[in-house]
C-alpha cells in the first residue's frame, strides 16, 4: 500500500504560499490508518525507549494507537494553557508564526528515553521544541517518528545534524 496515495494536498492553507499535506484523508481510511500505525510500530520496535510523546494535536492520533499496541506510557505535548498541572514551556517559531508547547513537569523522569511521534515535519521547529521540553524534563529523545517528511524544508536533516535519530514513513516536497 502506498500511503502517499491517501494524503490530500491543499494549496494556500493555512496561509497563502503554504501547501498543506492533509492526513485526514489517510486516517479516515481504516486500511491506510492501520498500515500507518503498523509501520510506526515496526520502526518503534527497533528503538529502546520508555515512553511515547506526541505533539498536539495530529500527533496524538498516531501516538495513542502506538502507545496502546506497545504498552508504553503516553505523554501529551500540548499548546499553551491546555495542561492543568505545573508545566515546562518552550516558545518556538513555525513556518507561519510562533507558538508555545508545554509538558507536565511530572511526565518524564530523569534519563527516561522518549519516542516522539508527529504527523509531519517541515522545518523542524516544533520537533526541536519538543526535544527541548523532554530534555529540560530530564529525559532524552530516543527517536522521532514522522508520518510525513517535507524533505525540501530540511527539518529531518536538521534534527539528524543535531544528533537525533529520525524515521519518516512518507516523503513529499514542501512546495
Amino acid at each position: 500500500m502506498n500511503l502517499k496515495d491517501f494524503i490530500r494536498s491543499i494549496k494556500d492553507y493555512p496561509k497563502k504560499g503554504i501547501l498543506f499535506r492533509d492526513i485526514t484523508t489517510l486516517i479516515k481510511d481504516e486500511k491506510a490508518f492501520k498500515e500507518t500505525i503498523n509501520q510506526i510500530v515496526e520502526r518503534s520496535k527497533k528503538v529502546k525507549f520508555d515512553k511515547i510523546a506526541a505533539i498536539e494535536s495530529r500527533g496524538f492520533v498516531f501516538a495513542s494507537a502506538v502507545s496502546y499496541i506497545l504498552e508504553k506510557p503516553f505523554i501529551m505535548l500540548r499548546k499553551k494553557n491546555k495542561l492543568p498541572a505545573d508545566v515546562h514551556s518552550i516558545d518556538f517559531e513555525l513556518e507561519y508564526g510562533t507558538a508555545t508547547i508545554e509538558v507536565h513537569k511530572d511526565s518524564i523522569e530523569k534519563n527516561e528515553k522518549v519516542l516522539v511521534i508527529d504527523d509531519l515535519i517541515a522545518t523542524g521547529g516544533t520537533a526541536e521544541a519538543a526535544a527541548k521540553l523532554i530534555e529540560i524534563s530530564g529525559g532524552k529523545v530516543a527517536c522521532f517518528v514522522f508520518v510525513i517528511n517535507l524533505f525540501d524544508l530540511n527539518g529531518s536533516d536538521n534534527l539528524i545534524k543535531k544528533g537525533y535519530k529520525v524515521e519518516n514513513l512518507i516523503k513529499f516536497p514542501g512546495h
